[in-house]
């Protein structure tokens, strides 16, 4: 039976019966001729009837990840190994994802998963040999040792703010009111001493002005 007819046999049945299981064959006829989309509507149509027919999400995960729907594509696949985790189609195909999001290091882990259950499979293996070197050939940058956080006193910023203020008020003769201290961190603190110091500021020059006139 050629592809189209195998298809439209399936379809009728689903048609018949919308709550019959062909709709899975269905699905994985169209993702097998890369009709990814069809694949797609016949997977979600049929889930929402049988939400855990495992071999139905597998296709679904794999005709997403075809049209390039990374992330829903992993949702898919995940599920799926969350019921059976020796999946090997949802491993692979949770590997192919991780490949394609750049994160080399997981999507190894998962190829050699899957090589680990399908052992002797020559695709796999030279997926494995390839990413393994390209792992290899990537320089490890050495950021050094990572100093300890130091945090400073609650006060210490304001102290400094307010000793500021007290040099430039001996030579404005303005007086200067410092912030309270706030309740609140000390970067409110320490906004609400700028703040105040800038008003203050504002008013030596207004003060200039005014002699100068």
């Amino acid at each position: 039976m050629s592809d189209n007819l195998r298809i439209e046999d399936l379809r009728r049945r689903v048609q018949r019966d919308p709550a019959s299981i062909a709709f899975a064959q269905l699905a994985e006829e169209h993702r097998r001729l890369a009709e990814y989309q069809e694949a797609v509507e016949v997977c979600r149509a049929g889930l929402a009837v049988h939400p855990t027919y495992l071999s139905a999400r597998v296709t679904l995960g794999r005709a997403l990840l075809e049209l390039g729907e990374l992330e829903p594509a992993q949702h898919e696949l995940q599920l799926v190994l969350a019921s059976a985790p020796d999946n090997l189609a949802a491993i692979r195909g949770i590997g192919e994802i991780l490949h394609r999001k750049g994160a080399l290091t997981d999507a190894l882990a998962h190829y050699r998963r899957a090589l680990g259950l399908a052992r002797n499979d020559p695709d796999l293996e030279q997926t494995v040999a390839d990413l393994t070197r390209e792992l290899a050939r990537r320089p490890k940058v050495d950021l050094g040792p990572v100093a300890a956080p130091t945090s400073r006193p609650e006060s210490s910023e304001l102290l400094t703010l307010e000793q500021l203020a007290q040099e430039l008020q001996h030579a404005g003769n303005t007086p200067f009111v410092a912030a309270a201290p706030a309740e609140r961190p000390d970067h409110d603190s320490d906004l609400r001493t700028l703040a105040t110091l800038e008003r203050w500021l504002t008013a030596i020059d207004g003060s200039r002005a005014e002699r100068r006139a």
